[in-house]
């Protein structure tokens, strides 16, 4: 089967004629679960109608030096994937696409200011880059290439048109519950691919029912990471989902792996009732899988739950360990909590602005703003990551 495609064939007597071919049935049973149903009704409307209703704009952990072998490029993107603007820095600057440095992949349909590094000996053709697409905003040197990952997170400034005028008047009030509980830290269904394309690609990967020499070998390196961790965005997704329909994705249990907010420490809780207060002080935070060799096992029932998930995907934890570079593992809190949120009026409708971590999806707070039945007809492109 060709890697990444949604068709498979079964093995046939040379007697018998082939079969058609059929869809392949979803990877994991229950577990590519895009929509999440919301307990609020939200506010209604949509985004995304022009790439200046979502402005993203990359929080570093560091700012470059000044000095050093490498070019920091503070850019701003408009309608441009991640993939599209590391293939058009590449051709025009006359360099290896592993030479340039991105910190995280940033949304398509937007207007996303992010830095990127490239080799300084590409300095001279630095200018060509600005486009209507892409413009350089500052340029400095830096000793390292930019990582990825190497973001504190992420700013989101997002008008949401055509507001219920009605439920418009309740935005505060929801932002507050949201401030105050957090909302699923779930992987966004763009992290899937479209109808899930992504998530099959990286199932078959690992239960070898393709292998990556079928993708073509200039995308390879990059549609292979994406594609195994969809499957542990799935898994992930799944562990969530099960704790909050049993009750738990706010109750600290025992053998859960506990991360410290300040450093990013992980730990096992033993002592539950100490753990609750220091977790709901937000000293600490549950945390979920992204499987692979080096994550962190829990413990007892929080081992069996995620233990549960894996099995129902026909997955294992040693089969993450033959994809070890890609999969290393990890942990990653259930919940996030948007920091810096407020609300504001527009002549079009409301305009929503946050901070969120690394890794967690505006779209997927947009869900709890604007209720489940908005998304889907809200103008989402199918973007890389927020």
């Amino acid at each position: 089967m060709t890697c990444g495609s949604l068709l498979s064939r079964e093995s046939t007597d040379m007697n018998e004629p082939e079969p058609e071919s059929e869809p392949i049935p979803i990877p994991f049973p229950g577990g590519i679960r895009h929509s999440h149903p919301s307990p609020h009704p939200g506010i209604g409307g949509r985004f995304k109608v022009f790439p200046e209703d979502f402005v993203v704009e990359e929080i570093p952990v560091y700012e470059p030096c000044g000095t050093g072998e490498h070019l920091f490029l503070w850019i701003q993107k408009r309608d441009l994937s991640a993939e599209s603007l590391v293939e058009t820095v590449a051709r025009i600057l006359h360099i290896p696409r592993d030479a340039i440095g991105v910190a995280g992949l940033k949304d398509r349909y937007a207007v996303t200011r992010q830095w990127i590094s490239i080799p300084a000996t590409a300095s001279d053709f630095v200018p060509e880059l600005n486009s209507e697409a892409l413009q350089v905003l500052r340029a400095v040197r830096h000793e390292n290439k930019l990582k990825t990952g190497h973001l504190r997170g992420n700013r989101f400034d997002i008008l949401i048109r055509d507001v219920d005028p009605q439920a418009a008047s309740g935005v505060e009030e929801l932002l507050c519950r949201i401030r105050r509980a957090g909302v699923p830290n779930f992987f966004g269904e763009q992290r899937f691919g479209v109808d899930g394309e992504t998530l099959a690609q990286g199932a078959s990967l690992l239960k070898k029912e393709s292998h990556p020499r079928e993708i073509p070998f200039r995308r390879r390196k990059f549609l292979v990471r994406l594609a195994l961790s969809a499957v542990q965005s799935s898994l992930f997704n799944e562990v969530v989902r099960l704790r909050e329909a049993r009750g738990i994705l706010r109750q600290v249990q025992p053998g859960d792996v506990m991360q410290v907010c300040q450093s990013g420490g992980l730990f096992v809780a033993e002592d539950v009732p100490c753990e609750q207060i220091r977790y709901e002080a937000r000293e600490t935070a549950i945390t979920g899988p992204l499987f692979g060799p080096k994550m962190k096992s829990p413990r007892h029932s929080v081992f069996t739950l995620e233990q549960q998930v894996l099995e129902e995907a026909g997955l294992s934890r040693e089969i993450f360990r033959e994809h070890k570079k890609q999969t290393p593992g990890a942990r990653r809190p259930l919940l996030m909590f948007p920091e810096e949120m407020q609300s504001q009026p527009d002549p079009h409708g409301i305009r929503i602005s946050f901070v969120l971590p690394s890794g967690s999806y505006a779209t997927v707070l947009l869900r709890e703003i604007m209720g489940e039945t908005n998304l889907s007809s809200a103008g989402e492109s199918f973007p890389e990551k927020s």
